[in-house]
């Protein structure tokens, strides 16, 4: 009777990239030379070396400085994951520069990807949602090649009520060769971006990236604290049954989207409607959702954000590279997000961002209700 077995490794380590064993029958003389390992897993670390290839004018910064990202967001992940057994939650007592209240995990979140990309040396510096000016490092980061643009903790009023929150990051190659980073390495195209990306901390934790070659997607792996392959060569669908969009605001919205969103919810079975509305109030988990399934995100201009709510520079700019990459679309409802010329760190803009033809739709619905004030004043590079 043959007997059956897991093999594992002798010399298998903790945080070693993980070798997946199956069942087996024990070896004999007659078979010993069938048993090997199947690795099936890919991690990010080297999936990152294997595509550093893609940038040869990077020489390992641009992969270093991804890595310094991740194990930032392990340490978020085990403190999101702990929120409501430490004195992680409420209020921190500040508000940041938009005015909204800081909660705690926002700080902690803050500090720790500051720490990682400081610590790196390939980052000069920092604009983030939770700072009302630039971070500039010194020492040997200060000649770093990249800045990064990020929201550290997307969301974090969910957190309280154990809703998936995320972060967001945009990366770009500094403009200046010398010295300190400036105000003018920071107030880029967004398709001047070289990687953009989210984690999102929710069942399970998810890093989303691209440098401009299609978009990639890990899941951590807690038993091993890797970051492995899981949804290679992400494509949105061309098209969705799902909007997200905060109805709530539904009265304060330009005309165009009011149309658009009842024309959604029409009784219409040929066209597949009415569609399903979703929406979270995490922009890293709405849009992480309509990336897989297809749908379109929405944040318009309402009378209380004349100029959209979004911050353009580390919201709206690596949403849309990473949709875009992924064959979908961003727009202000107007204009190519990646082509607006921002002037401030903390710009807003309004956002419609999912499945082509979605987008497409709303656009023409915003054009067609639109007023020539409704379109938003900012310079945009038209290609």
């Amino acid at each position: 009777m043959r007997t059956s077995a897991v093999i594992a490794s002798s010399d298998t380590k903790i945080g070693v990239n993980p070798i997946e064993w199956k069942n087996v029958y024990l070896p004999t003389k007659s078979n010993r030379s069938m048993y090997r390992p199947r690795r099936n897993v890919v991690t990010l670390g080297e999936f990152i070396i294997d595509r550093q290839a893609d940038f040869p004018f990077a020489k390992g910064e641009l992969s270093s400085l991804l890595s310094d990202i991740s194990i930032a967001a392990k340490i978020v992940n085990n403190e999101v994951n702990k929120a409501g057994l430490v004195n992680i939650l409420g209020e921190a007592g500040a508000e940041n520069i938009q005015g909204e209240s800081q909660k705690k995990l926002d700080v902690f979140a803050n500090d720790q990807f500051l720490a990682a990309l400081a610590s790196g040396g390939e980052c000069a510096g920092v604009a983030s949602e939770e700072n009302d000016e630039i971070i500039l490092f010194d020492g040997p980061s200060s000649q770093g090649k990249y800045i990064v643009a990020m929201d550290p903790l997307d969301g974090s009023s969910n957190i309280d009520v154990n809703v998936s929150v995320g972060t967001i990051f945009s990366i770009y190659r500094r403009k200046t060769k010398n010295g300190p980073a400036t105000v003018e390495d920071f107030l880029q195209y967004g398709s001047d971006q070289v990687a953009a990306g989210y984690i999102v901390y929710g069942s399970s934790t998810m890093l989303v990236y691209t440098t401009g070659n299609g978009v990639n997607g890990f899941t951590l792996d807690t038993s091993i604290g890797e970051f492995c392959l899981s949804h290679p060569n992400m494509r949105i669908p061309g098209g969705g049954n799902i909007y997200s969009v905060n109805q709530g605001n539904f009265v304060h919205f330009p005309e165009g989207v009011k149309k658009y969103i009842k024309s959604l919810q029409i009784d219409d079975k040929a066209n597949k409607k009415p569609y399903s509305l979703r929406y979270i109030g995490s922009l890293v988990s709405d849009f992480h959702r309509n990336l897989i399934k297809g749908g379109i995100y929405i944040y318009p201009t309402t009378l209380a954000s004349p100029k959209g709510k979004l911050r353009l520079m580390y919201e709206c700019n690596p949403m849309a590279m990473l949709v875009e990459q992924a064959g979908g679309k961003a727009t202000d409802g107007f204009n190519d997000i990646l082509e607006i010329k921002p002037t401030d760190i903390h710009q807003r803009c309004p956002l419609y961002v999912g499945s082509s033809s979605m987008v497409d739709e709303a656009m023409q619905f915003l054009k067609e209700y639109s007023n020539e004030n409704m379109e938003p004043q900012y310079e945009v590079n038209k290609k």
